[in-house]
């Protein structure tokens, strides 16, 4: 036997192995999504490079994302209690306000 045969030999049983897997496997939604999975890794060792650079851009991406929320949340919560410090001082002048209204009013008869 020659590496060649050898070579043919392996291929074909890595391929009876995978069609056996595969009926197995693939009876309802969960073979598909296992399928799925095995497409996505069999690419990722395909192609390192290209799946390094998809997460490098999206999770940077999702780190920005993340850290403007973060900043509008606290800007949020900065508005809320300067809005919380403008109605206690509103309820404090109102009864001062309502006093002067009232003393420089004069009655009508």
């Amino acid at each position: 036997m020659t590496t060649e045969e050898r070579v043919d030999e392996n291929q074909t049983e890595k391929i009876n192995d995978n069609q056996v897997a595969n009926t197995s496997v693939s009876s309802g939604f969960r073979g598909m999504v296992f399928e799925q999975y095995r497409k996505a890794k069999d690419n990722a060792e395909a192609y390192p490079y290209v799946w390094g650079s998809y997460l490098i851009v999206y999770g940077g991406f999702g780190l920005w994302v993340a850290y403007r929320y973060r900043k509008l949340r606290n800007t949020e919560d900065r508005v809320r209690a300067l809005q919380e410090r403008l109605r206690i001082l509103r309820q404090e002048r109102e009864p001062m306000s309502a006093k002067i209204n009232s003393s420089t009013e004069k009655p009508t008869e």
